[in-house]
């Protein structure tokens, strides 16, 4: 499936939108630059771009321009990002968020991802109504949490840790400090969190063994986590995002806009947790898995269907991942004696937890589950379907009285959806791939 433009960058200056277009596509997120807002109109009218970067080079015509590209789009949502050019003030305008210039490419590569994540979530929900509504079942709306976020600030009482919790309140956010990786794991099982705040202070490794601590828990896996640096020239930001964060920023940026990016992390997440909890109203009604919460087969098939027609239609694309129980000694002893199907539900039940909240997991045999991720390509569905089966494998499962407890391995395999290819035949793509990677 071939897919092109992806990003409208609404900039004036050359100087300016050069450097950032060069660094996206560099980024696989191929940019179409327009020099004001005719020309952006008829970029989105001709092209099937996701998202728009705003160069902000003056209040006048920042005010009211994301509105005006977003009825472009209407009545499908339409991520704005603004960025400060030179000495223009950075407040919100309208825009969804707004960065300085001196963001790295990557950093605002992965707040795109967020953003249009965001989007793909709100369109699988809608989809995910008429499959439920096809079967005799309804799903009501998303109701997000309206009260105050909730952030957790860890690291040393640094003037400039402080000065992004002070901005932090300010904007309303409920702030609990820890000093310690250990008072900041006791609070993050005791309270519920909507973004994490790390102060890498002298060294950056503490904060970064926290974010990979909680990129190991199912609970934690999606929590949003920024690493809060001294200057820019400290870690390479692809490697710190490998590490789980998503984001960071450091004290050269103003703690105010640190603090408008974690509000949006944070807004993001609870949008997150909605919709996840409007999807767990199905396991009332009696469609999908009872034990595992999952979709069922025939569930997953005939979203799957529905799905393909709208990437299609969208021109998106879409992977399958399989996930395959495997025949590993300890695993074989647990199946004999009944305990891995005592742990299916909570197997299944992390599956569920950890996939983003626009992908499909859906429990297709006993022992073998299957993903549907919308706007993923062959090697972001393979990583993803990975990271989840390390996750699960951190996990020891009961194995009876005096038993040493086992752990459970998985096959993963995963393809995307050729041009014309049915659904269904490219999961049977995804689940021979994850068969060949067992025998290899």
């Amino acid at each position: 499936m071939s897919h092109g433009v992806r990003v409208l960058i609404v900039a004036r200056d050359e100087a300016v939108a050069e450097p950032l277009s060069r660094g996206l596509d560099a980024l696989g997120w191929r940019t179409v630059t327009a020099r004001g807002a005719h020309a952006a109109q008829i970029a989105l009218e001709d092209l099937p771009i996701e998202a728009a970067i705003v160069v902000i080079d003056g209040l006048t015509e920042a005010r009211g321009l994301a509105d005006r590209l977003r009825a472009e789009r209407a009545p499908r949502p339409f991520p704005v990002i603004g960025v400060r050019a030179g000495e223009a003030a950075l407040g919100e305008h309208g825009f969804d968020l707004t960065l300085s210039a001196a963001c790295h490419p990557s950093q605002i590569t992965l707040r795109l991802e967020q953003l249009v994540r965001a989007v793909a979530a709100e369109e699988e929900f809608v989809l995910r109504q008429r499959t439920f509504a096809e079967y005799g079942g309804g799903l009501s709306a998303p109701d997000a949490d309206s009260s105050p976020f909730r952030v957790l600030t860890v690291g040393e009482p640094a003037p400039n840790f402080l000065a992004l919790s002070h901005s932090l309140r300010a904007r309303g956010a409920e702030v609990t400090a820890a000093f310690t990786a250990y008072t900041a794991f006791d609070y993050l099982h005791e309270r519920a969190f909507d973004a994490v705040a790390l102060w890498a202070g002298e060294t950056q490794a503490e904060a970064l063994s926290i974010a990979a601590g909680m990129r190991r828990n199912s609970r934690l896996y999606h929590l949003p986590t920024l690493l809060y640096l001294r200057s820019r020239s400290e870690i390479d930001p692809e490697a710190a995002y490998r590490r789980g964060l998503t984001d960071i920023a450091t004290a050269e940026t103003p703690p105010e806009e640190t603090a408008r990016r974690i509000a949006a992390l944070a807004r993001g997440y609870r949008r997150e947790l909605a919709i996840r909890q409007s999807l767990e109203q199905a396991r009332g009604i009696g469609l999908t898995d009872p034990s595992t919460g999952l979709f069922t087969p025939e569930l997953f098939a005939a979203h799957l269907a529905r799905l393909t027609e709208s990437v299609r239609t969208r021109g998106r694309p879409l992977s399958l991942a399989v996930l395959r129980i495997a025949d590993r000694p300890e695993t074989l002893r647990a199946r004999a004696g009944g305990w891995l199907d005592r742990a299916i539900p909570q197997i299944g039940s992390m599956v569920g937890r950890l996939v983003r909240a626009e992908d499909t997991a859906g429990r297709i045999a006993p022992e073998i589950f299957g993903l549907a991720l919308p706007g993923a390509g062959f090697k972001a569905a393979l990583t993803a379907a990975e990271r989840i089966a390390a996750v699960i494998a951190c996990t020891a499962f009961q194995a009876g009285q005096d038993q040493r407890p086992f752990t459970v391995d998985f096959e993963v395999g995963a393809a995307e959806l050729h041009p014309g290819e049915s659904a269904g035949r490219a999961l049977e793509r995804a689940a021979t791939q994850s068969s060949a990677r067992k025998a290899s």
